[in-house]
């Protein structure tokens, strides 16, 4: 049977999600019914990994490599996931990359590659999956609750970032807006990752909460947002961190 038969699971796409809240998300979409396509910039075991955790439990998943900063590996690989999967009906854009410095040390370098990866990658990824998606698709972003405020020094470049993304889901909502396509912007705080995995205690005695969320938080927030329940909602971005940015 074809991916794009009525019966067929509905087709997703996540970029970058081979760890972490991607691979949390990527899991939670299948769970939900969803054909999902993950995409990785390095690590295709974790990928693989991820893909196979789907298919035992009896999901459909395939993995797709795409550096989020590559602009053909983009449009590459939303063409792969619909010939593979059908028209997409869900799209979440995860990937994204932290590099933190004082301002008087902070490399060029380091700022154009932050800038790539998540404000134009981010860009790029909603132009290309919008562009494939059914009329009353899902786009959802995950952003950080830097955008509202970080606390933190050597943070300034990826909180302007991820206000950027904000920002730029605030508006690409009417864009997409006559196709009835919604796109929506989580905001985590400190998630319990490899990322976080060097300094939890001290971001656990900061929160108000006095804990870290987990990924599978994340993705129940995106499962939501993915669903039809979600249809009233868009261009919105929703903070998820236990009061750390308050």
């Amino acid at each position: 049977m074809h991916a794009s038969d009525a019966s067929s699971p509905k087709a997703a796409l996540v970029f970058g999600g081979s760890r972490g809240i991607g691979a949390a998300i990527a899991r939670r979409l299948a769970r939900e019914g969803h054909a999902v396509a993950l995409t990785y910039a390095a690590r295709a075991d974790k990928a693989a990994e991820v893909v196979a955790a789907i298919q035992a439990e009896g999901g459909q998943a395939i993995a797709l490599q795409a550096d989020a900063a590559d602009h053909h590996a983009i449009t590459a690989a939303v063409a792969d996931a619909e010939a593979r999967l059908g028209a997409l009906q869900v799209a979440v854009v995860n990937a994204g990359i932290y590099e933190g410095s004082p301002l008087d040390r902070f490399p060029l370098e380091t700022l154009d590659r932050m800038l790539a990866v998540n404000v134009r990658g981010v860009f790029l990824a909603i132009q290309a999956s919008a562009t494939k998606m059914a009329d009353g698709g899902r786009i959802i972003t995950i952003g950080s609750n830097t955008a509202q405020r970080s606390g933190s020094v050597g943070s300034s470049v990826y909180a302007m970032t991820k206000s950027a993304v904000a920002t730029l889901v605030r508006e690409v909502a009417l864009d997409l807006a006559p196709r009835r396509i919604t796109i929506n912007n989580i905001q985590p705080g400190p998630i319990d990752t490899d990322i976080t995995a060097g300094f939890l205690e001290h971001l656990i005695q900061r929160n108000p909460l006095k804990r870290v969320g987990r990924p599978e938080e994340v993705a129940s927030l995106a499962a939501y947002l993915a669903s039809d329940d979600a249809g009233y909602m868009t261009g919105a971005s929703l903070t998820m961190d236990g009061g750390y940015a308050i």
